[in-house]
């Protein structure tokens, strides 16, 4: 949605090793990640970070966190100079403090975030929609 109302660049951050299709699979992956503070190998890619001044960063948030590959993400790239915005999906616990993580991690100039439940962005794309509409217009991203 918010490539489609902003027209930016999107970049998927990837493990180098997908994460299995079953749903449960991922699910303990991702907690056994967690609780170990694993990073991920990244994919490889053709990021130039250097050509971007603002990043709108979107993950999952996970028990109250972000996913370790988006921490390995933050970790491996220089953000300084930058602002960074970022928005997440979520079962009820919102962006659950990821902000101040993400300015610990990055240095990088914090824009208020946006998060949005799961099942409101998966099953009402209808309010979904109009939430990020909002929240660009608010951030003045679109008009």
């Amino acid at each position: 949605m918010i490539h489609g109302l902003t027209g930016g660049d999107v970049f998927r951050i990837e493990t180098e090793k997908s994460y299995p299709d079953e749903h449960m699979e991922t699910v303990e992956l991702a907690k056994s990640e967690q609780n170990a503070k694993v990073r991920p190998v990244l994919k490889a890619d053709a990021l130039k970070m250097d050509d971007y001044d603002t990043v709108i960063l979107g993950y999952p948030n996970w028990w109250g966190d972000m996913p370790m590959i988006v921490y390995n993400f933050l970790e491996s790239y220089d953000f300084s100079e930058k602002t960074v915005i970022p928005f997440c999906t979520h079962g009820g616990s919102g962006l659950s403090g990821t902000e101040s993580t993400i300015e610990d991690i990055t240095g990088a100039e914090m824009m208020d975030g946006f998060d949005i439940a799961g099942a409101t962005a998966q099953n009402r794309r209808d309010k979904a929609n109009e939430a990020v509409s909002e929240w660009l217009r608010e951030g003045g991203f679109i008009e």
